[in-house]
């Protein structure tokens, strides 16, 4: 489906929300592994998709185990809620945008994309009843 496809048929009203799953492959291994970057990364996605903040973004570094050591990130928005974690091991990142509000699901994937330097990226999409 279309970013404007999607859209439209959430707007009909028969969804509650909308759920996108992006997942970036060979990231920028600096920019995954920035905090005050990704940080950054979850205001502009807000600003992007025209999504009201609740609060900060909530950026932690974890993991005792390297294959699972990176940043984690929650960002509240009015509409629901906005995560990702950034795997340092692989330069992967996986983001996910759920909102009760429509957005424009590729337009989303490709700005995570280029946000993070990904060569590969793809996404899902899921509506919520």
């Amino acid at each position: 489906m279309t970013d404007e496809q999607v859209m439209e048929r959430f707007k009909q009203g028969k969804e509650w929300g909308l759920l996108v799953s992006v997942d970036l492959h060979d990231c920028d291994p600096k920019k995954i592994r920035d905090g005050d970057y990704i940080r950054k990364f979850s205001i502009d996605l807000c600003n992007h998709i025209k999504m009201k903040r609740f609060g900060e973004p909530i950026v932690v570094r974890f993991g005792a185990d390297p294959k699972v050591q990176g940043y984690s990130l929650a960002q509240l928005i009015e509409t629901s809620l906005i995560s990702g974690h950034f795997a340092e091991d692989t330069n992967r990142a996986f983001i996910d945008v759920f909102s009760c509000k429509e957005y424009p699901p590729k337009a989303v994937a490709e700005y995570c994309a280029k946000y993070f330097g990904a060569k590969k990226s793809e996404y899902s999409i899921s509506f919520r009843t």
